[in-house]
């Protein structure tokens, strides 16, 4: 991919605002940056992209000031600058959104948003008026229209996402940075917040966007810049590069790669769902899953499709129907009585329903299953370490040691120790909601594989996925579910792109 200028973006001035010229940035043992070469325009949005620990958002923590780096030279409009902290970033006119929030979740909304700006009166006085005024105006133009004065922990992630934005809004950058910004939003907020984005680029903010997500870069980016182990891999014009070259540009492999699925006739039933009706979720559902195979499941975000397998689980009330398992007829009243029957669910939010993010992965493997692994009550640390080291390397989960605290692992890896968690309950259905979400490409290949593995096992998968590359790909079978409505099964040879994609928007579902 060739280097470039963004003549195709809308353009202020054909001057970059913003350079970064060989940054270089160590952590103890790790090389984050060498050498990086980075610039943006007024009145674009550059996306920064690469696999997990590229050093993307490495290199967006030094332009905002959350991190120093160790050699090199940042630029605004031509001349050297020095930003050792966010606030001399601000005051340059950098600002961004970090993937982690900093926020104060019990002060109220408008107070979070200009928290050390506050606006005053007679220069003393905290004129609270104007402060929700403001906020409601910044938020608003977000599509976001709440109550102000209620403190923010009162309000989801996907809110307090839209406060982070507003908060950095309201100090008038003219450089605006946002890492991984739709990973909470749902697919509304998300087109709310590229229609925010293309009026800031024709206000002549400079944007940079990083993220992983080809569909997503592909909408709202004028030009990209690839990271590779933390070297400049190439940067170029966005429509001058297919996906499949980006790719390969990050990860080394092509696109028709990362699904890899080794089909077979499945085997025996595994589930079997009738006229199953759950209480604020979907209406009468008729759903099998043999052995052996992916049965995905394709669907808007709010369409029911995790209202449905939670109350598989044993989570959620169902009203009617009836489900068999492994040939047995049940009715799921709890996870823990669905885990001892051999089913396992990768929730979509790993984080908070998945893992518990302050114990070892050690812990986390085993916290499912120690019950099966110790009948009497009697933990061994020496044993719950060798479980889990066993699948650290059957799973090649990167970390230096099963001691390890998962929050410190990567999407990809803590997604994997999610898999080991219920792998080592003799789990015989996995339930995967959404097993990408939030991890890089060729972490996306990795699970893939691993997924292909487990069926080739014979272990039985139903899989939920707004990526419908993803559903596709790796699918045997295929549902799309509609308003709490679930269509009929199509083959994998059935399930075109075209066919899958109306269903999903209600369309045509009579003539399917």
């Amino acid at each position: 991919m060739r280097s470039a200028s963004p003549k195709g973006a809308s353009m202020v001035s054909q001057a970059a605002l913003l350079q970064a010229r060989g940054i270089c940035k160590e952590f103890p043992g790790v090389r984050a940056l060498e050498n990086v070469d980075f610039d943006v325009y007024p009145g674009e949005v550059h996306i920064l992209i690469g696999e997990n620990g590229a050093g993307k958002s490495t290199l967006g923590k030094i332009l905002m000031g959350a991190y120093k780096h160790d050699s090199g030279e940042i630029l605004l409009e031509g001349k050297p600058i020095k930003i050792g902290r966010p606030v001399e970033a601000l005051r340059y006119g950098i600002g961004g959104v970090h993937q982690e929030f900093m926020l104060v979740p019990w002060l109220n909304v408008a107070q979070n948003i200009f928290l050390n700006r506050e606006p005053r009166r007679w220069g003393v006085v905290i004129d609270h008026q104007k402060m929700h005024e403001e906020s409601q105006r910044l938020l608003g133009s977000l599509d976001v229209h709440i109550d102000t004065t209620q403190p923010l922990k009162h309000y989801g992630t996907a809110i307090q996402q839209m406060v982070e934005l507003s908060k950095v809004m309201a100090s008038n950058p003219r450089v605006l940075i946002l890492d991984e910004p739709t990973a909470v939003l749902t697919e509304r907020e998300v087109e709310c917040l590229f229609k925010r984005i293309r009026e800031l680029r024709e206000q002549g903010i400079a944007i940079i966007f990083i993220s992983h997500r080809l569909q997503e870069i592909r909408e709202i980016g004028d030009r990209v810049t690839v990271l590779r182990d933390g070297k400049n891999a190439a940067t170029g014009l966005m429509n001058d590069i297919s996906n499949d070259e980006l790719v390969r540009i990050m990860v080394g492999r092509s696109i028709s790669q990362m699904y890899p699925r080794n089909r077979r006739p499945p085997g025996e039933e595994a589930l079997r769902v009738k006229g199953l009706s759950v209480r604020g979720g979907p209406k009468n559902v008729d759903l099998i899953v043999r052995k052996g195979e992916i049965v995905g499941i394709s669907g808007l975000v709010g369409s029911g499709r995790t209202e449905l397998v939670t109350a598989i689980f044993g989570i959620g009330h169902i009203e009617q129907g009836e489900i068999t398992l492994f040939g047995d007829k049940v009715t799921p009243r709890s996870p823990a009585q669905m885990v001892r029957k051999g089913v396992g669910l990768i929730p979509e939010d790993r984080k908070r329903l998945g893992l518990t993010m302050k114990f070892s992965v050690a812990w986390n493997v085993v916290v499912a299953s120690l019950k099966l692994h110790f009948p009497h009550f009697v933990v061994s640390y020496s044993k719950v370490a060798r479980l889990a080291e066993k699948f650290v390397k059957e799973l090649r989960i990167a970390t230096p040691s099963v001691s390890r605290q998962v929050k410190f692992l990567s999407g990809g890896s803590q997604q994997k120790v999610v898999l080991a968690k219920w792998l080592n309950t003799d789990s015989k259905l996995l339930i995967f909601d959404e097993p990408t979400r939030g991890i890089d490409v060729g972490a996306k290949v990795e699970i893939h594989t691993l997924m292909d593995h487990l069926v080739q096992n014979d272990i039985a998968i139903l899989m939920i996925s707004s990526d419908l590359p993803e559903v596709l790909g790796m699918s045997d079978a295929v549902y799309v579910m509609y308003q709490g409505k679930l269509s009929e099964r199509f083959s994998h040879e059935e399930a075109t792109q075209d066919k899958v994609a109306s269903l999903m928007l209600g369309v045509g579902r009579n003539e399917a």
